[in-house]
C-alpha cells in the first residue's frame, strides 16, 4: 500500500472495493454531520478539521476501521463493544458499520469545538 497520501481520495483508492465502500459511508456520514469541515490527511489517514483543529481521524485497517476522536463520555455505553486501547473505536469489517452512532458523535465533537471557540 502506498505511504503518502495527499487527499483522501488518494487514501481511499489504496484499499480493496469493499472497503473502499465502507469508508466512503463513513466519509459521508462524517461529512454531513460536519459540513463545516475541512478534509485533510494527517498522520498519514483521513482526517476532518474544524476551525484548524482535528475533528476526527479515520482509517482502515485489516480486520477493522478505526475511528479516532476523543470518545465522548456521553456515549461510554454505547461505544463500549467497540472500544479501541486510547479512546478510539474500532469496527469490525465484517459487521455493519454503526453510521448513526459516528454521526452523533461527530455531531457532539462539532458541538464541543464550537463551545471551545467561543472561550
Amino acid at each position: 500500500m502506498k505511504k503518502h497520501f495527499e487527499t483522501i481520495d488518494e487514501y481511499i483508492s489504496a484499499f480493496p472495493k469493499d472497503v473502499q465502500l465502507v469508508l466512503e459511508k463513513i466519509r459521508r456520514t462524517i461529512r454531513k454531520a460536519a459540513p463545516e469541515a475541512v478534509e485533510v490527511i494527517s498522520y498519514q489517514i483521513p482526517t476532518f478539521k474544524l476551525n484548524g483543529k482535528c475533528l476526527v481521524h479515520f482509517a482502515a485497517f485489516k480486520n477493522h476501521i478505526g475511528l479516532f476522536p476523543p470518545t465522548p463520555r456521553a456515549f461510554k455505553k454505547e461505544v463500549s463493544q467497540y472500544a479501541g486501547p486510547k479512546g478510539n473505536l474500532k469496527f469490525p469489517l465484517d459487521k455493519p458499520i454503526p453510521l448513526d452512532l459516528v454521526k452523533r458523535i461527530v455531531i457532539f465533537r462539532v458541538k464541543q469545538h464550537k463551545k471551545k471557540s467561543k472561550n
